[in-house]
C-alpha cells in the first residue's frame, strides 16, 4: 500500500472517529457517501478502529455508535479551522443574545488551548484584524439563548414573562420550547407550543424578559421545524400579532 493510501486513510479513520464522537449513531451507507469509498471499505475501516480499542457498538438495521461513556482525546484543531471559528465569531456577534456570545468564547478559548504556539500568534493576530460594523450592535439584545437550548433539549416547560409590542403590561406563558428561528431583521424568535393558547407561537427573545425552568417535562413534538415554517409561509403572522 503506497504512503498516499495510507495517508488517505488515517485521515478517513480520523474523520470516521469525529462522526461517531458527534452522532449518536451513524450507517456505513452514510459514511461510504460522505468519504467516497464503498460500504465494503467502511466496514473494513469499522474493524481497524475495533481493533486498536476503540469500543464501536454495532446496531443491528441502524448503524454504529461509540459505548456508552468513552471518549476521544481532543481533537487537534488546524490554522484553517481555528481562523474559521475566529472570523465566525465576529458573525456571532450580530446574534444580539449575550448567552451565545459568552458561550461560542469559551468554546474557542478550549480551542486555542490545543493549538501550537505558532498557530496562537497567527489566530491572534487574525483576532484583531476582523471586526464587525458597530451599527450592526446597536439592536436590544437578549440573554436568554443558551438556557432555552437546554430546555429544549431536555424537553423542559419554561414559565416566561414577555413583553409584547404595543402592550404596556408583560404577560406570562408556560411554554414547550420547539424551535429557534434567525430573521432577517437580525434577532433570534423561539418557536414554542404556548399551554394557554394550546397551539405554537412565536416569541421574539429580545422581548422575553425572564425565563423560569420549570419541573414539568413534555412529550417531543412529532411536528418538523420545517414543516412548521412551510405552513406559516402560507399565511406568516407576526410574533407579536400572534400575542395581541
Amino acid at each position: 500500500m503506497s504512503n498516499n493510501t495510507d495517508i488517505k486513510r488515517l485521515t478517513r479513520l480520523s474523520a470516521i472517529l469525529l462522526q461517531l464522537q458527534t452522532k449518536k449513531i451513524v450507517n456505513s451507507t452514510g459514511l461510504a457517501e460522505k468519504f467516497a469509498v464503498s460500504v465494503r471499505t467502511i466496514y473494513r475501516d469499522i474493524k481497524v478502529l475495533e481493533q486498536i480499542g476503540v469500543p464501536i457498538a454495532s446496531l443491528e438495521g441502524k448503524g454504529y455508535s461509540l459505548a456508552e461513556g468513552y471518549k476521544i482525546p481532543p481533537v487537534m484543531f488546524t490554522e484553517q479551522e481555528a481562523n474559521a471559528l475566529i472570523t465566525a465569531g465576529q458573525l456571532i456577534n450580530l446574534n444580539k443574545d449575550s448567552s451565545l456570545i459568552t458561550c461560542y468564547k469559551d468554546a474557542v478559548d478550549k480551542v486555542k488551548a490545543v493549538l501550537s504556539y505558532t498557530a496562537k500568534d497567527k489566530v491572534e493576530l487574525l483576532s484583531k484584524r476582523v471586526a464587525v460594523s458597530p451599527a450592526s450592535l446597536k439592536q436590544s439584545t437578549s440573554n436568554s439563548l443558551s438556557s432555552i437550548q437546554n430546555a429544549l433539549t431536555s424537553f423542559t416547560v419554561l414559565r416566561i414573562t414577555y413583553q409584547a409590542e404595543g402592550k404596556n403590561e408583560s404577560i406570562e406563558r408556560f411554554i414547550e420550547p420547539f424551535a429557534f428561528y434567525y430573521s432577517l431583521q437580525q434577532h433570534w424568535t423561539l418557536i414554542a407550543f404556548c399551554r394557554l393558547r394550546n397551539d405554537f407561537r412565536m416569541f421574539r427573545l429580545d422581548r422575553i424578559i425572564t425565563v423560569y425552568p420549570t419541573d414539568l417535562k413534555f412529550p417531543p413534538h412529532q411536528l418538523s421545524l420545517q414543516e412548521y415554517l412551510q405552513e406559516k409561509e402560507k399565511n406568516f403572522i407576526s410574533p407579536d400579532k400572534q400575542l395581541s
